[in-house]
C-alpha cells in the first residue's frame, strides 16, 4: 500500500496496537459493568431511605470490588503465562521446521 507521498508503507510486525487497545478497553468496560451490577445486587439495601450508602453497604462494596479485581489479576497472570508458553511452542516449532529445511 502506498501513502500520500507515493512511498510504500510497511506495517509493523506484531499485533495491531489499535486493536489491542480497543480490546483491552472493551474488556475493562465489561469488567466494570459486571462488577458494578454484581456488587450492587449483593451489597445495596433494597430499602433506599438515604442518598448515601450505609457503613455496612460501603464495606461490603469495598470487599466485593477488591475480590473482583484480585480475581481479574489472577486470571490475567494465568492467561499471560499460557500466552508465553504458546509463543515459545510456536517458536520452537518454527525453529524445528527451519532446521529441517521446510
Amino acid at each position: 500500500m502506498q501513502n500520500f507521498f507515493g512511498q510504500k508503507e510497511e506495517k509493523p510486525a506484531g499485533p495491531d496496537p489499535l486493536f489491542a487497545a480497543t480490546t483491552e478497553m472493551e474488556m475493562y468496560t465489561h469488567l466494570f459493568n459486571k462488577m458494578a451490577s454484581t456488587c450492587f445486587e449483593k451489597c445495596a439495601s433494597r430499602k433506599h431511605k438515604e442518598n448515601d450508602l450505609a457503613l455496612g453497604e460501603m464495606s461490603c462494596s469495598d470487599r466485593c470490588v477488591a475480590k473482583y479485581l484480585e480475581a481479574q489479576e489472577k486470571v490475567g497472570v494465568v492467561l499471560q503465562k499460557a500466552n508465553e508458553a504458546q509463543m515459545a511452542q510456536q517458536k520452537s516449532l518454527q525453529d524445528m521446521q527451519n532446521a529441517l529445511g521446510g
